[in-house]
């Protein structure tokens, strides 16, 4: 959640590779365009051969090798000698001191090129251009305005040049680093126009990618690899994504590659770092630290990379940890301020967490995240709390009071239920906190707005969109608190340590264990897809989940976890999950947990799935295919329904029946609202047959947790067969999905009477209160009598001296009190 800041050095500091050069010999690479390619050998033998001349193009490539030393000999004898491009060495000898962590020699080098530049850089070259530029980003370490100074210079390079790719890169690389995503992007496609497949703009992309948590940043660092094989930022960046996927073998081999070319690069070392960390491999991670340390005596970036990465696997405490060393590394790092203070808030530590951010951005003032943040905290202050047993239930003012009656006791009853099935109970109280605004939620879990989620668990808080932020059928509020409410539960059990896929499968499965037709069902596409082959295999949905590949793939990705969990559990029972559970806390990987608890290797357990998910679904399966290439079903099946439902428009209402029972036949579980179920329910309903209707739409308000429509539908064809139990519950699963609409509260209020259900009747009673109906005495008053009848006299008296205190004239509240105190003993 956290990616794509790690790195911001490494860019800032990259060589001047592709700067302007001599006229080199006809067929000949000059020495950039040997390293633009990777082959950093013959750059550097042709170096050498150029003499004076090419002194500095040296230094990059020692640089890129990680001879820091060397190079900055070659940098420091370049710049005394005053040879070609000594601005340059400048400013590359800042930039290693940075690197070193050495911020006194930093700022005096790049304050040296800075001096000149502002006497006459104008009438300066190009290339000494762009090296005020990198001065200007160096010193911006330390003050933010000289970014802006930086970007200047490099703007007017461009402006003088738009043929200048090194400048027009750098800037790019500035605006991404301050958090301007977009701008960067269009930066670096304007590079990829003149110069298609170069290597730094495809990198550029692939960075901006992560930067948005878009899922194509893996797909496009490769692209900047099959340019440049040995791009190390590329990667480093490549191994922070196998890392997010939690595919750690992967990430060792990629972060082994960048250090094979360049030892130095403390990104890698994090990286290293932060997977020996999360394996509880102690040797191996002071081997990174020490490595680490050989460049920098304090290494900040070391610290901060591993908090970021134990952050994305949702180990926020050990985020905390290393954010708290990167602190002590560096106590003039924003990096290190804000990763401390965004873990922080997540584990609701909302103090430390704000001061923590407040000196972040103090520091970087251009920090989208920490500004989002901080505006986002001082919206809080204005939130309501209430408190139950074991929650802590933050919501807008408009909202708090109703969410607590319904939220409050669901997270109550899903405490209980899932301390029962895991045999733990989390720490009390659970911080759960309800955005009226969707920016609002996205900006508390990632920092910018656009997340596509409903909700986040981070452990002992929950983040949640509350029912105001979405429109009726988007959200269903009550299956998104059980589904983050679980990942409490399967998080703690495991230290923070289950997999991403193993925990969404779980939590979706408890949705669907609830009841009232929640959590992801399956579906013709859902099928389609895992039948051509497109979804990952049981054991590596995590690339699903992090890497879709088509936009409906991470939601079958949730819904193949939950097939896979729901299987184990099937077979082995809930000791069985539990058990791995334990096994993730006691540092197992997953082909180790699947081997000790389910006797499986992980190909064998893959295989099994596999087996077992064609004879679950075979008939279906038989009659679904994906054919003509799209992830959208075809075959027998969707031809029946197709063409079923063409002919019920039609109105051939005995052909149309027939071609849709034989299509339920195949595949009865098929609740969308496209399938069979709903298009015989209406014909059943207009044929006048009001409980076979309702058992036809049944099927689909069991499979779809969002189907307002068809809750209401069902609702009313039961009341028409006098099944009052049947529709309650109907209206009660609308609630969850559709609740601030006054009408259904009172249609649910008066079904709750008729079966003598007065605790839900009392709350119904409350609810409407909460949503400022048009006449409130009337709604107090109905309250009162509601009260009176479910035994609670005294709450009824006080409920009704409120509405005659404001309409002392209401008959009906005259005659109750007189009732009541009739009723007096």
């Amino acid at each position: 959640m956290t990616g794509g800041r790690s790195g911001w050095l490494v860019l800032v500091m990259l060589p001047c590779i592709v700067a302007a050069q001599q006229p080199a010999q006809p067929g000949v690479p000059t020495v950039r365009q040997l390293i633009e390619s990777g082959r950093l050998d013959d750059a550097e033998r042709s170096a050498r051969a150029g003499g004076d001349a090419e002194a500095v193009a040296l230094g990059d490539v020692l640089v890129l090798h990680g001879r820091l030393s060397a190079a900055d000999a070659v940098y420091r004898d370049a710049l005394f000698r005053r040879l070609p491009a000594y601005r340059t060495a400048a400013a590359a000898l800042a930039e290693l001191a940075v690197r070193r962590g050495d911020r006194g020699e930093a700022t005096s080098l790049a304050n040296d090129v800075v001096a000149g530049y502002r006497q006459n850089g104008t009438t300066w070259p190009a290339a000494d251009q762009v090296a005020a530029g990198r001065a200007f980003a160096v010193l911006g370490r330390w003050d933010p305005q000289a970014f802006h100074d930086a970007l200047r210079a490099l703007d007017r390079v461009i402006a003088a040049d738009s043929g200048n790719i090194d400048a027009q890169l750098r800037a790019a690389d500035l605006l991404l680093d301050k958090y301007n995503a977009p701008d960067a992007r269009e930066s670096y496609r304007a590079v990829l126009k003149r110069v298609p497949d170069q290597p730094r703009a495809l990198f550029g992309l692939a960075r901006a990618d992560a930067f948005e948590g878009g899922a194509g940043a893996t797909a496009a660092v490769r692209r900047s690899l099959a340019r440049n094989p040995y791009l190390v930022p590329a990667l480093l960046l490549l191994a922070e994504q196998h890392l997010q996927a939690e595919a750690y073998d992967s990430a060792i081999a990629a972060a082994t590659g960048g250090l094979a070319v360049d030892s130095t690069a403390v990104q890698g070392w994090g990286v290293l770092g932060a997977i020996a960390w999360m394996r509880g491999d102690s040797a191996n991670f002071a081997v990174a630290r020490r490595a680490a340390e050989r460049v920098q005596a304090h290494p900040v970036d070391f610290y901060t990379e591993i908090a970021e990465a134990a952050a994305r696997q949702r180990r926020y405490a050990d985020a905390i940890t290393m954010g708290e060393a990167a602190v002590r590394a560096d106590s003039q790092s924003a990096q290190a301020f804000g990763v401390l203070g965004e873990n922080q808030l997540r584990c609701g530590d909302m103090v430390s967490g704000r001061t923590n951010l407040e000196r972040s951005f103090a520091l970087d003032p251009y920090n989208l995240w920490h500004k989002n943040m901080l505006d986002l905290l001082d919206n809080l202050r204005g939130f309501t709390t209430a408190n139950t047993a074991r929650f802590q239930l933050v919501a807008p003012p408009a909202e708090a009071e109703y969410l607590a009656l319904y939220l409050g006791p669901l997270l109550e009853a899903a405490y209980d239920t899932f301390a029962l099935r895991y045999n733990y109970r989390p720490p009390t109280p659970i911080r759960v906190e309800l955005y009226g605004r969707h920016a609002d939620f996205s900006v508390r879990t990632v920092g910018l707005t656009g997340l596509g989620a409903l909700g986040v668990s981070f452990g002992p808080v929950l983040v949640l969109d509350s029912p105001q932020s979405r429109d009726v059928g988007d959200l269903n509020y009550g299956s998104t608190a059980w589904h983050e409410l679980a990942h409490t539960f399967t998080l703690g059990l495991s230290q923070h340590r289950v997999p991403r896929w193993i925990s969404e499968g779980l939590s979706v499965l408890e949705e669907r264990r609830a009841g009232h037709g929640w959590g992801a069902d399956v579906s013709p596409d859902f099928l389609a897809v895992y039948k051509g082959g497109v979804l990952p295999t049981a054991s590596h949905i995590n690339e699903g989940l992090v890497r879709p590949t088509f936009p409906a793939e991470i939601g079958f990705s949730y819904y193949e976890a939950s097939l896979v969990v729901a299987m184990i559990e099937g077979e082995h029972g809930i000791a069985a999950i539990r058990a791995m559970l334990t096994a993730y806390a006691d540092g197992l990987d997953t082909p180790a947990v699947l081997q000790l608890v389910l006797g499986m290797t992980s190909d064998a357990f893959d295989q099994h799935f596999d087996r077992w998910i064609r004879a679950r679904f075979a008939k279906p399966l038989a009659a679904i295919d994906s054919s003509d290439g799209t992830h959208n079903a075809t075959g027998a099946y969707v031809t029946l329904v197709r063409d079923g439902t063409r002919l019920l428009k039609a109105g051939q209402y005995d052909s149309a029946r027939a071609l849709l029972l034989r299509a339920q036949q195949i595949f009865p579980e098929d609740g969308t609202v496209d399938g069979p179920a709903w298009q015989l329910g209406h014909l059943d309903r207009d044929m006048g047959n009001p409980r076979a209707a309702a058992l036809q739409v049944h099927t689909v308000t069991m499979h779809s947790e969002t189907a307002a429509d068809a809750n209401d539908v069902e609702a009313s064809l039961l009341l028409q067969v006098n099944d009052s139990a049947g529709a309650l519950a109907a209206l009660e699963r609308q609630q969850w999905i559709g609740p601030y609409d006054v009408a259904l509260h009172l249609r649910i209020a008066d079904l709750s009477e008729r079966l003598h259900d007065w605790s839900r009747a009392v709350r119904e009673r409350r609810a409407v209160l909460t949503l400022d109906p048009p006449d409130k005495l009337e709604a107090r008053y109905q309250l009162a009598s509601t009260l009176s009848r479910a035994g609670d006299k005294a709450a009824a008296r006080h409920e009704i001296l409120q509405v005659l205190e404001q309409a002392p004239a209401f008959e009906k509240a005259q005659a109750l009190l007189l009732e009541l105190r009739g009723s007096s003993p």
